[in-house]
């Protein structure tokens, strides 16, 4: 599962068979229930996670009392690597969506192979400044556009990170909740049911086993609108 779960990795997918087989050592596995934490905000950061396995969501507490999700990830992402890097205590908790498993690193044994592949600094270089991008972006859409359209973007980005089509809808992979919807676009619950309820009147989107499906011409095209 070590193998699997780095060759999915952007970060790691750059070393060959025989590199990642020399490196494997050095990671473990893990396993967490549905709902269960794996890091909580304020802790040291001393290991580097992959996931593997199943889905994480991250997410930061405010003075409010609120939660709000700042990604969800799927496997072969990286949760936690900035704060490990920097080496200062996690900025954000991170809390297994369902049954997960994850691969993980400690911090010294990350910094020694990257020394044996230099390559990996500049992967993970790359890595971060995607991140980074795709965070500004979100942080435009909240501050500059309509909840429909933050929602609609939402949707749209998960379903091409995480989804799989049949007959014009893609599927995004894991549920999702309409609390987990408004704390990713910054609204109240009640603001996002009738968004969702809007989007499924019009055919935007429809539930198939419990999961959000989207038709993703109709939402490509209300998104140029």
């Amino acid at each position: 599962m070590i193998i699997e779960a780095l060759k999915k990795s952007e970060v790691f997918s750059c070393l060959k068979d025989d590199e990642l087989n020399n490196i494997i050592s050095y990671f473990d596995t893990i396993n967490y229930k549905n709902n269960e934490t794996i890091f909580s905000e304020g802790d040291p950061s001393d290991k580097f996670y992959i996931l593997a396995e199943g889905n994480v969501k991250v997410l930061k507490h405010t003075m409010m009392g609120k939660d709000i999700i700042l990604e969800i990830m799927s496997p072969g992402d990286i949760f936690g690597g900035v704060a490990v890097l920097d080496n200062r205590p996690f900025p954000a908790s991170a809390q297994a969506m369902k049954a997960t498993t994850v691969v993980k690193i400690k911090r010294q044994d990350l910094l020694t192979i990257m020394e044996e592949y230099p390559i990996l600094k500049l992967e993970i270089v790359k890595y971060f400044s995607d991140k980074l991008r795709d965070a500004h972006e979100m942080l435009k859409n909240i501050a500059t556009e309509r909840v429909e359209r933050r929602i609609a973007s939402l949707l749209l980005k998960l379903s091409e990170k995480v989804g799989t089509e049949k007959s014009g809808y893609r599927t995004i992979s894991f549920s999702l909740t309409r609390q987990d919807i408004s704390e990713m676009v910054g609204t109240t619950v009640e603001t996002c049911i009738r968004t969702m309820s809007k989007f499924q009147k019009s055919g935007l989107v429809k539930s198939t086993d419990g999961k959000i499906a989207i038709n993703v011409q109709s939402f490509e095209r209300y998104l140029e609108e």
